[in-house]
Parts: structure tokens; sequence; C-alpha cells
């Protein structure tokens, strides 16, 4: 079954040569940039109003299907894997296409590699004009190159990743554990504990973007062995440890409006953890493996009924959104040595979007249902491109277990 709609949905991502909407996108209309008079209400609400609308009104407004960066990344890594299972021949010239197009499309004016969105965003905290990186899109696409140096042994493709670790260390702002009131009690020295930035603009305190951004800096530790880069990753994502709720959970950020539990930020959260304390080798003497084993019982215990079913939130169902379900599946096989129902649960998160969420006609997953309706626009990076991602990680445990 899994294959099937594999083989479906990877025709959908490549109908207009791996270029589709977003649910952000619609800054990318003029007509509607130009009613928002460059202020930050009008902006929200022109991008959430064509995030929510279920009818999409974006030929009509002039939005054009193009290629999103942090999309383009996540692909390619599904397409690795997808010729390391199957050797078709296709699969690594599409990847190594997708990798150089990134190459020539990184944001300029940085100390490094680096990656932004196709559109502009406007967020209740901060404004983030098209061209800007942001340290989310940068990990996710650096993971591709590090995928493909582990695959290939390109050298070329770690020098890409190394060349991150510049934007991150020196272009990315940091807050520091000490700057913070009304601390809980401290690991480690509260002045060398940081968290990093979401971008190079704002001074937010987003756990996954911390972790994210430790992650990055792991993984290429773990090829560099820079002493530099295993100090820093030390003292980032001791921050985010640090702001572990007593439940296991984190809040998404500090400041009272960001104080809301979802589940597919969790899910990120946990699996950077995870593969921090991997590429680090980490001598855990502070109890980090018990506060990560902590949190993902929190995660399976809230996010997930037993059929599969995701929650948004801690505490409500809706809306119903795929980006839950593909991180569901990619934090349960990430998990499967701490718990041996883990894939089973990955199965059970992918069967239940395949029946309740999949046009099987048409070849896509819909975005998102509501408690009154089923938002079913055709998104690319959001939700079809996590979920291509996430099926053929679970096409690949299937196949080492068969």
């Amino acid at each position: 079954m899994f294959e099937e709609v594999l083989h479906k949905i990877e025709k959908f991502i490549e109908s207009n040569h791996w270029c589709g909407w977003d649910p952000y996108d619609g800054l990318n209309s003029k007509f509607l940039k130009f009613l928002t008079f460059d202020h930050k209400l009008p902006r929200i609400t022109a991008t959430q109003f064509m995030k929510r609308f279920p009818v999409n009104l974006r030929r009509i407004l002039g939005v054009p299907k193009s290629r999103n960066p942090k999309a383009m990344g996540i692909i390619a890594r599904a397409y690795l894997m997808r010729y390391q299972e199957t050797k078709e021949q296709k699969y690594l010239d599409k990847t190594k296409e997708i990798l150089d197009w990134l190459v020539t499309c990184s944001c300029t004016g940085y100390s490094g590699y680096a990656w932004g969105h196709n559109f502009d965003w406007q967020s209740s905290v901060f404004y983030l004009p098209k061209g800007v990186p942001t340290v989310v899109n940068t990990s996710f696409i650096v993971h591709a190159f590090l995928d493909a140096y582990e695959a290939l042994k390109e050298k070329i493709y770690l020098d890409v990743a190394r060349s991150t670790c510049d934007f991150v260390l020196k272009d990315l702002n940091r807050t520091y554990l000490s700057e913070i009131k009304k601390l809980p009690s401290a690991i480690g020295d509260q002045s060398s504990v940081y968290c990093f930035s979401y971008s190079p603009i704002d001074k937010t305190c987003v756990h996954n973007a911390n972790l994210l951004a430790t992650e990055l800096l792991a993984r290429v530790y773990s090829f560099t062995k820079e002493t530099e880069l295993f100090e820093q990753c030390n003292r980032s994502v001791r921050f985010t440890m640090q702001h572990q709720n007593n439940d296991g959970s984190w809040f998404y950020a500090l400041g009272q409006r960001q104080r809301y539990i979802d589940s597919f930020h969790t899910g990120f959260e946990l699996s950077s953890i995870k593969n921090i304390l991997n590429y680090l080798d980490y001598v855990d003497r502070d109890g980090f493996k018990q506060k990560l084993r902590k949190g993902y019982k929190y995660y399976k215990k809230t996010f997930f009924d037993a059929d599969g079913l995701p929650n948004f939130y801690y505490n409500r169902i809706f809306p119903i959104d795929l980006h839950c379900t593909s991180q569901g599946i990619i934090t349960f096989l990430k998990f499967k040595e701490y718990d041996t129902g883990a894939v089973d649960m990955a199965n059970k998160i992918a069967s239940w979007a395949i029946e309740n969420m999949w046009d099987d006609k048409k070849g896509y997953f819909y975005f998102q249902k509501t408690n009154y309706f089923t938002n079913k626009i055709p998104y690319l990076r959001w939700p079809n491109v996590w979920m291509f991602y996430a099926l053929t990680l679970l096409r690949a445990e299937q196949c080492q277990n068969t």
C-alpha cells in the first residue's frame, strides 16, 4: 500500500518540476501585498486568510507555483533513500540536480550557505522577508547534503554543510540563560548556556529552531571532530533541556504569546535531541537521556490515539494536520530502540492518513481537517513533501525487516 502511494505522491511532487503552492505563500500575490500597506496586522491577516480559506484563490490573486528550498532539501533526502533502496539511477540524478540547485539559490550576504523561504512571511513576533535565511530551513537542507556525503563520499557536500556552521555561529543571534529572569535551577554555567535565534534578524528563543541549529553543528562535528563545534553544541542544547516542563513537554518558545505545545514541533525537538546526543557521543552526566525518554512518553501519550489519529495541540485535536502525521511517523521510527511499539505506531499513523486524508485519484494528501470542513488544497511542502519523506522512511524500515 505504501509503495503505491509513494509512486503517486512522487508523480504529484514532480508534476511541475518541484514547483507548487504553500499554505504561507499569500504575500507572493502582488495584489494582497499592496493591500497590506507594509504593516504587520494586514500581513498576518492576508497570510492567515490564504492559509485557512478552503478554496484556492491563488490563481485568481496571482500567486505562482514556485520552488521552496526547504521542500527541495526534503525531497532530495527522500530521493536518496529511494536510490539506496531501488538502485535506480534516476533517483540519484534527481538528488544531485536538487543539491546543485540549492547551492545556486543560497541566500547571499551571510557567513556561509543558508536558505530562507520563497515568500515573505509574517508571524505574530517578527517579519521575515523572502531572501532572509532561517536556521530551520537551513538545517533541514543541510541534512540532505550530509546524507549525500555519507552515501556518495563526495567532499563537496561536506564542504557545503561545514559552511552552514559559519552561518549558525556567526550570523544567528544568541540569548544567554543568564539574561532570562525567574530561572529554574540551572544546568551548568548560566553565563555560557544560550539559545540560537530563528534567523539573523530576530532574537526569539524558539526551542525547535535552537535544537535544529545544534543538531546541524553536531552532525557536522561527527565528521570533522572540531572542538569548537562540540563546545557550542554543548552550550546550546543545555538551554532547551533547561526549559523542559515537569510533564516532559516544551513550550514552543519563550514569551507569553508562544507558550503553546503542539505535536509536530514537539516531534522536531525530540528527534533533534536524540540525534544531538548520538552525534556528540554524549556522556550523560546531566540526565539528558532520561529527560529525552520523559519527553517521548509525553509525546506518545498526548498527541496520538491508538488508531494513529494525530492531535494538533496538547489539549485538542483540531485542526487535524498532516504535518503532525508525517512528523509522527518520523519521530516514532527514530525512537524504535526506546519503544518496541514505535514502528507499529508509525504504521498506524501512516495508515490513518491514507484512509482519511489521501486523494487516491489525484495522488496527494489534503492539508487539514477542521471541525467544519476539510481543506483539500494541493500544497506541496506542507504536507505532501513531508509525507513523501516520512513514507519513504517507513518503506525503508519495512524493507530492512523483510
